[in-house]
C-alpha cells in the first residue's frame, strides 16, 4: 500500500555479511506482513467435519464421530464438546436453518452448503448453549476464513450477528406457527421435528388431559441430550458392579441397565464395554426383550429362541446371555453380511448361531421355536434422539414400504414358533402405522395367535397405557420410544 505523506529519510542500516550467523525468521522489523489468521478451534473444527460428513457421505453421525474424535485427538472435555456441537446442531438443523432463512439477504439454497453448514453451527451455540456469542461468532468466522477466505468469513460474520440480536424463545415467538392456532405445528417448529413426525407423535399419544402438552414435553424429550444406557451382560457383570465401575447408576427398569450422563466422546473407549463386559444399549431395547423372556408359555421352555431381525446384534447378545444361563441357545438372522458380523462380534462366547438371511424366508424349522423376537426394521422415529441425522432423512412416504416388510415378517415368525410359544413384535417407532396397523392386519389373518397383556411382563415400569401393547417414550420413562406386542399361538 502507497504511503500518501513525504518519505522520512534515515541512516541506512549496514547490509548484513552472509556468514555473520543465522538470519533471524520472519519478516525484518518494521515492515512486518500481514497477521497470520488465528488457527481454527479444533472442537469446533470437529464438530464442522462432522456436519460434511453426514451432509456429503449421507454418514451416521454415531458412526462418524469416534473416527474425527481420533484423527484430531480430542478426548474428555474437548470430546464431549464436539458431541454437543456436532449432534446439536444436527438434530436442530430445522430452527437453524429458518432463523438463518430470516437473516440472510438470499434463499438458503443460494448459500453454499459449507457455509451453510458453518452458519448451522455458528447459530446453535448462540442459540443453544451457554458459549458467549462473541465466542460462537468469532471461532465460527475462523473456521470459515481458513477454509473459504475472509470474503465469506464476512458474510458469515454479518449473518450471525444478526441471529444473536434475539434469543432462542424470541426467535419460535416470531417465526413458529401460533400454538393456539396449530398446536403440533408450533411444537415441532419449537422442537426442531418436522411436522409430519410431530404428528405421528401426537397420533400415537392418543387421549391425554392436556394433549397439547404431553406433545410438547414428548418432542422436547426427544430434542434433548440423551444420557447413555449400558447393558451389563448377563453372566459377565452385574449392573450394580458396572455401575460401580463406570461411575454410573443402576436402570431404574432394567435389571441388566446402567444409566450414565449424557453422551460425549467415543463411548467404545469405555473399559468395560471395550472388555466386552457392557454394550451400549438403551433400556427400552433391554425392556422389550427381558418382556419376550418373561411371558409365560405353554408347556416347558426347551431354551430354543430365534431373534428374527438380530442386526447389530444388541438384543442377540441379551437374549443369548439369559437363554444360556439355562443351558439353551439363540439362532439370529440377519440379511446383511456386514450386520450379520457385528452380530457375531456382538454374541462371541455364547451359544448364538448367526444366518445370514432374510427373515420372511430364512431357511429355520417351522413350529420349533419357544419365542421369537421380531425387532422389524423401521423408520426409526423412537429413536430420533440418538440418531440427531435421521429426523431430516426420513420421509412421510418410507412408512408405507416398511409396513409391508413388517408384515411379512412378523407372518414369517408366527410360522417359526411352536404351539404354546411366544413372539414378541417390537419397532422403534411409535407411528401407528407402524405398530397397531401393523398388528390389526396380521392378527386378523392369524386367529389363532392369543394377544397377552404386555404391561404385566414389565414390571415397576409406570405410566405404561391400557395396554394390551406397550408403547414407551422419552419423556415419560427415560427411554427410547419403543413399542411391544406380545402374541402366544395356540396349540
Amino acid at each position: 500500500m502507497t504511503g500518501t505523506g513525504p518519505r522520512r529519510e534515515g541512516p541506512r542500516r549496514p547490509r548484513r555479511d552472509r556468514g555473520a550467523g543465522p538470519r533471524q525468521s520472519g519478516p525484518p522489523r518494521g515492515r512486518q506482513g500481514p497477521p497470520r489468521p488465528p488457527e481454527p478451534d479444533p472442537a469446533r473444527l470437529a464438530a464442522l467435519e462432522l456436519l460434511t460428513a453426514v451432509r456429503t457421505r449421507d454418514a451416521y453421525a454415531n458412526l462418524a464421530l469416534p473416527a474425527i474424535l481420533r484423527r484430531h485427538r480430542l478426548r474428555d472435555r474437548d470430546a464431549a464438546l464436539v458431541t454437543e456441537l456436532g449432534y446439536g446442531t444436527l438434530r436442530a438443523q430445522g430452527l437453524l436453518d429458518a432463523v438463518i432463512d430470516e437473516c440472510t439477504d438470499r434463499p438458503l439454497s443460494r448459500v453454499e452448503p459449507g457455509l451453510l453448514d458453518a452458519l448451522r453451527l455458528g447459530a446453535y451455540q448462540l442459540l443453544r448453549t451457554r458459549i458467549p456469542p462473541h465466542a460462537a461468532v468469532a471461532t465460527t468466522v475462523e473456521l470459515v476464513r481458513a477454509e473459504a477466505g475472509s470474503r465469506a468469513g464476512g458474510f458469515v460474520n454479518a449473518v450471525l450477528r444478526r441471529v444473536g440480536e434475539r434469543d432462542e424463545p424470541a426467535w419460535v415467538a416470531a417465526l413458529a406457527p401460533p400454538a393456539d392456532e396449530d398446536p403440533v405445528g408450533h411444537s415441532a417448529f419449537a422442537h426442531s421435528h418436522p411436522r409430519w413426525i410431530a404428528q405421528a407423535f401426537a397420533d400415537a399419544l392418543g387421549r391425554s388431559a392436556d394433549p397439547a402438552a404431553e406433545l410438547d414435553a414428548a418432542l422436547a424429550a426427544d430434542d434433548a441430550r440423551p444420557a447413555v444406557h449400558l447393558l451389563a451382560r448377563p453372566g459377565e457383570i452385574t449392573a450394580a458392579e458396572l455401575a460401580l465401575v463406570t461411575g454410573g447408576e443402576e436402570a431404574p427398569y432394567s435389571p441388566y441397565g446402567v444409566h450414565l450422563g449424557p453422551g460425549g466422546g467415543d463411548v467404545g473407549e469405555i473399559d468395560a464395554v471395550a472388555e466386552g463386559l457392557a454394550i451400549v444399549q438403551d433400556e427400552g431395547s433391554q425392556l422389550v426383550a427381558l418382556a419376550l423372556t418373561r411371558a409365560p408359555l405353554v408347556g416347558d421352555d426347551a431354551g430354543r429362541w430365534l431373534d428374527l431381525c438380530s442386526g447389530p446384534g444388541g438384543k442377540a447378545a441379551l437374549l443369548g446371555g439369559i437363554v444360556a444361563l439355562d443351558g439353551g441357545a439363540l439362532d439370529a438372522v440377519e440379511p446383511s453380511e456386514h450386520r450379520a458380523g457385528l452380530v457375531r462380534r456382538a454374541t462371541d462366547g455364547l451359544p448364538v448361531t448367526v444366518h445370514q438371511a432374510d427373515g420372511r424366508a430364512a431357511p429355520l424349522p417351522d413350529a420349533a421355536y419357544d419365542r421369537v423376537l421380531v425387532d422389524a426394521p423401521c423408520t426409526g422415529l423412537g429413536a430420533l434422539r440418538r440418531r440427531p441425522e435421521a429426523r431430516w432423512r426420513r420421509q412421510p412416504s418410507d412408512v408405507a414400504g416398511l409396513t409391508a416388510l413388517q408384515r411379512e415378517l412378523l407372518t414369517a415368525a408366527l410360522r417359526h414358533v411352536r404351539p404354546g410359544g411366544v413372539v414378541a413384535y417390537v419397532t422403534c417407532s411409535p407411528h401407528l402405522a407402524e405398530t397397531a396397523g401393523v398388528l390389526a392386519r396380521v392378527r386378523r389373518a392369524h386367529p389363532e395367535m392369543q394377544q397377552l397383556d404386555a404391561r404385566e411382563y414389565l414390571p415397576g415400569v409406570p405410566d405404561l397405557g391400557d395396554g394390551p401393547t406397550v408403547q414407551l417414550w422419552p419423556h415419560r420413562h427415560g427411554t427410547d420410544a419403543m413399542f411391544l406386542a406380545l402374541l402366544r399361538r395356540e396349540g
